[in-house]
């Protein structure tokens, strides 16, 4: 089993537009060697053509919207989900419904370098929100200290990917 959130993969940003935002974690990712410096441009592309802000309203009315960026496996190095909390909401398009515009609060950006698993660490992530409890989650969303972050996803988020 490998592990899924790792303590320097977990991120707050001040940053106020998703390009700000991808830029600012792609360049610490780079950094570490977790993915190819094509990475934000393919990143950036991806979200405009196939927009990732996920409506959490049908889950439950008190929590945020959230967005899971991700691109091809080609530009990652590793499997792993990269924890983004905003300070400040960022619009992105409806995953669902792509011409509607959402507020984000929070990212789950998905490392993958085995595309084929893309689809397990998107249902890994919907199996997270939809298990813990509303009021927990709702205190986790306005977390803004990574360490806590990450404690709180290496306690409640139970799945792992196979190694």
């Amino acid at each position: 089993m490998k592990k899924l959130f790792f303590k320097d993969t977990t991120y707050v940003s001040s940053q106020d537009t998703q390009a700000e935002v991808f830029e600012e974690v792609y360049l610490d990712l780079l950094n570490k060697q977790l993915v190819t410096e094509d990475f934000l441009e393919s990143l950036l592309e991806r979200e405009r053509n196939y927009p990732t802000g996920l409506d959490l309203s049908p889950v439950s009315k008190v929590l945020p919207d959230i967005a899971i960026p991700h691109t091809e496996s080609d530009f990652v190095r590793t499997t792993r989900i990269v924890p983004i909390k905003l300070k400040k909401a960022i619009t992105f398009n409806n995953m669902i419904s792509p011409s509607d515009q959402i507020s984000v609060h929070f990212l789950f950006m998905i490392l993958n370098e085995n595309g084929e698993a893309q689809a397990g660490m998107l249902a890994d992530i919907m199996d997270f929100i939809n298990s813990v409890d509303k009021e927990e989650l709702c205190s986790f969303f306005k977390l803004e200290d990574p360490e806590a972050i990450y404690q709180f996803l290496e306690k409640h988020f139970t799945m792992e990917v196979s190694a």
